[in-house]
This record gives structure tokens, sequence and C-alpha cells, in this order.
């Protein structure tokens, strides 16, 4: 690799980073902190009392148009290439984050990292919101004190994904029981998985 190359990508990878640091600002002081004073606090306290629930696409759409563009344009403008690469970083970790974010609700986990992700995810939804703020990393919470270690998940019945229960519906499947622990009771009867 050509030293510029080596400059594009060690860039893009900083872009990256920043976009983590974001992720975890956001989450913790606007979407908790402000305790629904602000729209993104209002739908990510909805995420969190109803963990199907996001935030319609659009708007997430509009909001990335609306960082993204001046910042490609500010920093394509003042460092050329650089600027590109930095931006491009942070859109992809972006993209990679909403990407993550719902698929750890909607789908089991394919690798041992996808299996921290939802434990380290749960674990804040359901027993600490003051923990674990960042999804795609832990990183800032270690570095912000806020990173609550996390074995077994107590997650409420109601709010179990499908792909967490096994056939009936009812109970956890076998390969997450040392994961996660259910608690309290359906509000209805759930449809089993078989049906679905």
């Amino acid at each position: 690799m050509t030293p510029s190359a080596i400059s594009f990508a060690a860039t893009v990878f900083f872009g990256a980073l920043s976009w983590t640091l974001t992720e975890y600002l956001m989450h913790r002081f606007n979407g908790h902190e402000m305790k629904g004073r602000t729209r993104f606090s209002r739908e990510h306290l909805a995420h969190h009392a109803q963990p199907d629930t996001f935030a319609p696409t659009v708007y997430k759409i509009a909001a990335a148009v609306a960082v993204i563009a001046p910042m490609w344009l500010v920093l394509r403008t003042v460092a050329g290439s650089i600027g590109v690469a930095f931006t491009l970083g942070f859109g992809l970790a972006y993209l990679g984050y909403e990407w993550l974010h719902r698929r750890l609700h909607t789908h089991a986990p394919l690798n041992r990292y996808g299996a921290w992700a939802r434990r380290h995810h749960f674990h804040h939804h359901f027993n600490a919101p003051h923990h674990n703020h960042g999804v795609t990393t832990d990183l800032w919470d270690r570095v912000f004190g806020t990173l609550a270690p996390v074995e077994s998940v107590r997650i409420p019945r109601r709010h179990a994904p499908a792909w967490m229960l096994d056939e009936t519906g009812l109970s956890l499947r076998s390969d997450f029981t040392r994961a996660y622990l259910l608690r309290g009771r359906f509000r209805s009867q759930p449809t089993p998985a078989a049906a679905r």
C-alpha cells in the first residue's frame, strides 16, 4: 500500500471510531438523560418500553443526511480526500450500527460477537439502563465507567424475542439458557414459533 492509501484507510478507521463515540454519547445523553424532551429521546424511550419498536426509517435517513452531507462537504473542502475518508468511515459505521441494532432484536446470533452484543445490549435494555450504552462496542462504556459486565440477562417474558424461544413459544431455546433467564408472565398466550 502506498502512504496515501494507508492514510486513507487509517482515516476511514478513525471516522468509524468517531461514530462509535457519537453512538455512545447520543444514546447516553440524548436517549436517556433528556428524559423524553427531544424527539430522539422519546423514540428511544419508546424502544425501551417496547423493544420491537424502532424509529421510522425515513427519520433515520433524514438525520443521517442532515449530518453526513454537511460533514462531507466541509471536510472535503478543508481536507480533501482525507475528509472524504473520515466521512466515509463515519457513515459506514452508522449504517453498520443501524443494521446491527435491528438484528440484535430480530435475529439469533451467528457468532461470538453477536452473542456478546445481544447480552451487552439486552442487559442495558432490561436490567441496567444506566450502563452499557455502546451497542457496537463497549469501548466508550469502559472509558466513561458505564460498563456492566454481563454473564446472564433477565428478560421479561413479554419482551423475549421470537428467536430466543423454543417451538412452544413459552420457554428459552436450550442454546440460550446460559445467557438468558425469562422472568414474569406473558401478557397473552404467544403464538408458537412453528406457527409463525
